[in-house]
């Protein structure tokens, strides 16, 4: 217990700089590396919590993916060299009445209703790990995961065929069948 709580708070920190970098940073990439690492530190949240799957999901597939593809959009764009347009200045006043709020809320909760927090009963062992969920999600909701892999494979054969069309109306749009001396892109 003592050794979570000594790992937690450095991680914390480490979490609330990373968010604060994210927000105030004013290239879009050094924004999303600040938000990797933010989401590196909930994931270790959730190893302390006993959470190993949630864990492993929250790096893969945030951390993982969603992030690869807002570096790609981000170098893609080149949003990394635009510039923010103006901000009215009541969208700052309301951020900061809002954060304000939040921080007093939060100070309030943890100092003065300590019951709130300590209040809540213990997680069963193993309540979070790949086992228990692999359990629960095909003894109990195999029927579900089946109909939504099956929705899935539909959407992406659509998608092939879809775009296999596409290509084929393209390519087709080349030669012009009005025009008898266009009729393909080799010279005579």
């Amino acid at each position: 217990m003592v050794t979570d709580f000594l790992l937690f708070i450095p991680l914390a920190l480490i979490a609330i700089v990373s968010a604060i970098g994210m927000i105030i940073s004013k290239n879009a990439m050094y924004s999303a590396l600040n938000l990797i690492v933010n989401f590196g530190t909930v994931a270790v949240f959730y190893l302390i919590l006993g959470a190993q799957f949630i864990a492993l999901t929250q790096i893969t597939v945030y951390a993982g993916a969603i992030m690869v593809l807002f570096l790609f959009v981000i170098m893609l764009l080149g949003a990394e060299h635009l510039r923010a347009p103006r901000k009215f200045h009541w969208q700052e006043v309301a951020a900061l009445t809002a954060g304000f709020i939040l921080l007093a809320e939060g100070i309030y909760i943890i100092f003065f209703k300590p019951a709130v927090v300590t209040g809540y009963p213990a997680v069963p062992i193993g309540y979070g790990s790949a086992t228990a969920i692999g359990l629960e999600l095909f003894n109990q909701y195999l029927l579900p995961f089946e109909v939504t892999s099956v929705l899935l494979l539909v959407a992406m054969i659509g998608a092939i065929v879809l775009a296999s069309r596409r290509r084929k109306s393209t390519r087709s749009s080349r030669f012009d069948t009005t025009n008898p001396l266009i009729t393909s892109d080799r010279q005579p």
